[in-house]
């Protein structure tokens, strides 16, 4: 069962037990899915599925600290609750340990020597860590070792 059909089988049990943060979420998810196929005019595969959830995991940390930096507590709670649900669907993340051993791989093999080579090394590091590890950590653990 793919990723899409596993998204629609939840939302039914979640539609049966009257779990309303669970269907909100996924229904949100759901319609993103539906967008984007419409947008590439082509039916998404499971990868395709995965970066969108990354960003809609990525914009509710975002909306979650705002909320919680404007005082609004409840409403980051819904934002991290929702995370919760969504991250259920994403692959299991690396370790910050085993993002730094594939970073000294990359860089071993790419033969980077300084700064100006972090792409070289990011071009051969994202597709392994793709969807198993926050861009964001490749980049600063790279910038770390290319320093």
């Amino acid at each position: 069962m793919g990723l899409k059909e596993k998204i629609d089988e939840d939302i039914k049990s979640a539609m049966k037990t009257r779990e309303e943060l669970k269907l909100s979420a996924l229904r949100m998810l759901k319609s993103a899915i539906g967008n984007a196929e419409i947008a590439k005019k082509k039916t998404l595969v499971d990868e395709d599925i995965i970066s969108l959830l990354q960003t809609a995991v990525k914009q509710r940390k975002d909306s979650a600290e705002q909320f919680g930096a404007g005082n609004r507590p409840e409403l980051a709670e819904k934002e991290k609750a929702e995370i919760k649900i969504l991250e259920a669907y994403l692959p299991a993340q690396l370790g910050e340990q085993e993002v730094r051993e594939l970073v000294a791989k990359a860089v071993a093999d790419t033969g980077a020597a300084g700064a100006k080579d972090i792409g070289k090394v990011m071009g051969k590091l994202m597709p392994l860590v793709k969807g198993r590890a926050d861009g964001g950590l490749v980049n600063r653990l790279v910038r770390e070792i290319l320093k």
